[in-house]
């Protein structure tokens, strides 16, 4: 018979390797094939999760690239538009310019 680390089966005898054999399954050496199996399943449904997740990351990334594209935009024709009481570079004010039917009075 073939030798294990250097020491024969036949010699150690029935006890020492029903030890072994438990000794192994405690310590997480010897799993059955269906648990193995399903490791090797959740490792590759974790890699299909990822990927999607990291598609919808992506998504979310255009989309805030558009929203802060469209921020700017906002921000810029608000700053464009005349403000109150301010005189514009014509030097005319603001609310000269809206004349008096559309100032409501206060």
């Amino acid at each position: 018979m073939s030798e294990f680390f250097g020491i024969n089966p036949s010699d150690v005898g029935i006890g020492a390797l029903l030890a072994l054999v438990v000794l192994l399954i405690l310590k997480g050496g010897l799993v059955p094939r269906r648990t193995h199996e399903d490791v090797i399943a959740d490792r590759d449904n974790w890699r299909e999760a990822f990927l999607q997740s990291e598609a919808v990351r992506k998504e979310e990334h255009d989309q805030t690239k558009e929203l802060l594209e469209l921020a700017r935009l906002g921000g810029h024709i608000l700053t464009a538009l005349p403000q109150p009481g301010k005189p514009d570079e014509e030097g005319v004010n603001a609310d000269a310019r809206m004349g008096p039917s559309s100032r409501t009075p206060l």
